[in-house]
């Protein structure tokens, strides 16, 4: 079973026009409490392999992350559809 782990902060694209995030991050469980970070390839990666799925906050409430593809064929990560404008990943902090 995959593990599942929260997104909290990401690391926005650089100069890629399609703004495809870099990395996303977060921290685990209480009891450990140190983040983590994931680039965006090797958490595409995971979620496909069953390793790992994420989930953020969104207008209160859990929303999954999604892989989505670009008409280029280019693999990206969003939420599910929840009627929270903007994007929750775009809209969650920089990781530091």
């Amino acid at each position: 079973m995959a593990e599942r782990h929260e997104v909290t902060c990401i690391v926005p694209d650089g100069n890629d026009p399609d703004r495809r995030i870099d990395m996303i991050g977060g921290r685990i469980g209480a009891a450990n409490g140190g983040p983590w970070s994931l680039k965006l390839d090797a958490a595409i990666t995971g979620i496909e392999n069953g390793t790992w799925s994420f989930w953020t906050q969104g207008g209160g409430k859990a929303t999954n992350v999604i892989i989505a593809t670009r008409p280029n064929s280019r693999k990206y990560l969003k939420t599910e559809a929840d009627g929270i404008e903007p994007n929750n990943l775009l809209a969650l902090p920089k990781c530091p």
